[in-house]
């Protein structure tokens, strides 16, 4: 299920990233930054979620393991 919302994410971002370059081409330059902005939100809290640490754990696998 966290792989789904994850997935989710990524793709929502990369959505994001698209409409920005169509926001900007059409002279919405202030919208477009801001969807840039939350995309790269998106990718930082994916990232968080699943980048592992020094014990080569991430937080997802400690999640799905119950621990």
């Amino acid at each position: 299920m966290t792989d789904a919302v994850l997935s989710i994410v990524v793709l929502a971002a990369i959505a994001l990233i698209v409409g920005a370059v169509f926001a900007y081409r059409s002279g919405y330059r202030r919208q477009a930054g801001l969807m840039v902005i939350l995309a790269l939100v998106m990718g930082v809290n994916v990232a968080i979620w699943t980048v592992p640490n020094e014990a080569g754990q991430a937080p997802l696998d400690r999640i799905e393991r119950g621990g």
